[in-house]
C-alpha cells in the first residue's frame, strides 16, 4: 500500500511549483463559479423565466463563451497572459456580484453574454502561461494537474453552492462567486508576478506561420467539436436517461457522476504518466479515447442491466482521461509554429462551440426519436470524429515526410 502510494506521489514530481498556484488559482475559480450549475434552477424558479427563455439565455452563454476564448487568446499574444489572467479574474468577479440584480431577459442575457466573455478569456491565458511555467517534457501532466483542479473545484462548487442556497438564497451565490474570483486574482498577483516567477519555456517563434495555412490544425479543431459534442451528452441528455429509463434517484445520479470526478482523481496522472513513456503517438491516443466515449454509449443499447451504466461511465472516463490532456498538449505543442495565444484560443473555442450545440442538440433528438436511437446518432458522430483524427495522422505523416 506505502509502495502504491508513493508511486502515486512519484507521479506529481518534477512539476514547477508555478504550475502548482496555477492549479490553485484554477481550483478557486472553479469552485467559485457555483453560479453556473445551478443557473437554468434560478432562472426559472427566482426570475420566472420560461423553460424557452432559458434555452435562449443558454445559448447566449455559450456564444459569450466562444467570443471570450478568442479575444483571450489573441489578447494573450499581443499584451501578455499575466494581464489577460489578472483582468480576467478580477473583472469577472465585479461582473458576477452585478449580475443578480439583472431581472429582465434582455438585462440577463446582455449580463451573462458579458460575464461568460471576460471570464473564458482567462483559459487560454492560463494554458500560455502553463506552456511557459512547464518544462517540455512535463506540459502534459501540467495538463492533468490542472485537469484535476478543475474537476476537484467543479465537484466541490455545486456542494457548496446547494448549502448556499439553502441558507442563504440564490443572492449568496452570486456574492461568493464574485469574492471568491477576486480573491483568486490576488492569489495570482502574489505568486505569478512575472517579474518574481521563472519562466521554463520562453521560446517564440520570431517568424510565426498563420494559423490559417495550418490544415492538420484545423482538422484536429473539428475532431475536437465533434468529441466535445458527444462528451457534452453526459452533462445534460445522460442524467435524463439515468432518471426516465433506469428510474435512479438523484443521489443515485449524482453518485455515478461522482465515480467519474473519484477515477479521474486517482488514476489520471498515473495513467498519463505511463501513457507518456509510451511509444503511442498523441494522435492515436486521441484516436483511441475517442473510441472508448463513443463506445460509452453504444453499450447502453445493448442491455438493459443497470450495471452497465458503471461500465459505460467507467468507459467514457478512461476516455476522457486520455483525450483530454492529450489534446492539449498537442495544441500546445502545435501552437509554437505560429501565435500561442491563438492556437489556444481556437483550442477553447472548439469546446464552446461544442456547448453551443451539443447540449440543445441532444434534447431535441432524444424528445424526437427517443434514447437509444439518440445513442446511436452519438456513436456515429464518435466515429466521424474518429475518422478526422485518422485524416489528421495522415496529414501530419505527410508533413513529416515533405521535411
Amino acid at each position: 500500500m506505502k509502495r502504491l502510494f508513493k508511486n502515486y506521489i512519484d507521479t506529481f514530481k518534477g512539476l514547477s511549483p508555478e504550475v502548482w498556484w496555477l492549479a490553485l488559482i484554477t481550483l478557486i475559480n472553479r469552485a467559485g463559479t457555483m453560479v453556473i450549475p445551478f443557473l437554468s434552477l434560478y432562472l426559472n424558479k427566482d426570475l420566472g423565466f420560461s423553460l424557452s427563455n432559458i434555452g435562449w439565455i443558454l445559448s447566449v452563454f455559450g456564444l459569450g463563451s466562444v467570443a471570450g476564448s478568442w479575444i483571450g487568446g489573441r489578447l494573450a499574444d499581443k499584451i501578455g497572459y499575466y494581464r489577460v489572467m489578472v483582468f480576467s479574474l478580477f473583472a469577472t468577479g465585479i461582473m458576477f456580484i452585478l449580475l443578480q440584480y439583472l431581472t429582465t431577459l434582455l438585462s440577463f442575457s446582455i449580463g451573462i453574454f458579458l460575464v461568460m466573455l471576460v471570464a473564458d478569456s482567462f483559459r487560454p491565458a492560463m494554458f500560455v502561461a502553463m506552456s511557459a511555467y512547464s518544462k517540455p517534457e512535463n506540459k502534459t501532466r501540467s495538463v492533468t494537474l490542472i485537469r484535476l483542479a478543475i474537476n476537484l473545484g467543479f465537484s466541490a462548487g455545486p456542494a457548496v453552492g446547494g448549502i448556499i442556497i439553502t441558507t442563504i438564497g440564490y443572492s449568496g451565490l452570486f456574492w461568493v462567486d464574485g469574492i471568491t474570483c477576486i480573491l483568486a486574482t490576488f492569489v495570482l498577483i502574489k505568486v505569478l508576478n512575472p517579474k518574481k516567477a521563472k519562466a521554463l519555456d520562453t521560446v517564440t517563434n520570431e517568424n510565426p506561420e498563420s494559423i490559417l495555412k495550418d490544415k492538420p490544425y484545423w482538422l484536429f479543431l473539428v475532431a475536437m467539436v465533434f468529441f466535445g459534442i458527444i462528451f457534452l451528452q453526459y452533462f445534460s441528455t445522460i442524467p435524463l436517461y439515468y432518471k426516465d429509463v433506469h428510474l435512479l434517484t438523484e443521489l443515485e445520479i449524482g453518485l455515478l457522476m461522482g465515480f467519474n470526478g473519484l477515477v479521474i482523481f486517482i488514476l489520471e496522472m498515473p495513467l498519463i504518466k505511463w501513457l507518456e513513456n509510451s511509444t503511442f503517438t498523441k494522435t492515436g491516443l486521441m484516436i483511441f479515447g475517442a473510441l472508448l466515449v463513443g463506445a460509452s454509449f453504444l453499450v447502453l443499447i445493448m442491455t438493459s442491466w443497470i450495471g452497465i451504466l458503471i461500465f459505460g461511465m467507467l468507459l467514457m472516463t478512461i476516455g476522457e482521461m486520455i483525450v483530454f490532456p492529450f489534446s492539449n498538449a498537442f495544441a500546445m505543442h502545435r501552437g509554437k509554429r505560429g501565435k500561442l495565444g491563438e492556437y489556444m484560443a481556437l483550442y477553447t473555442v472548439a469546446f464552446s462551440i461544442a456547448h453551443v450545440f451539443g447540449h440543445n442538440a441532444g434534447m431535441q433528438l432524444i424528445d424526437k426519436i427517443g434514447f437509444d436511437n439518440t445513442w446511436i446518432i452519438i456513436t456515429i458522430l464518435a466515429i466521424v470524429c474518429v475518422l478526422i483524427l485518422l485524416l489528421l495522422k495522415r496529414s501530419l505523416l505527410n508533413e513529416t515526410a515533405k521535411q
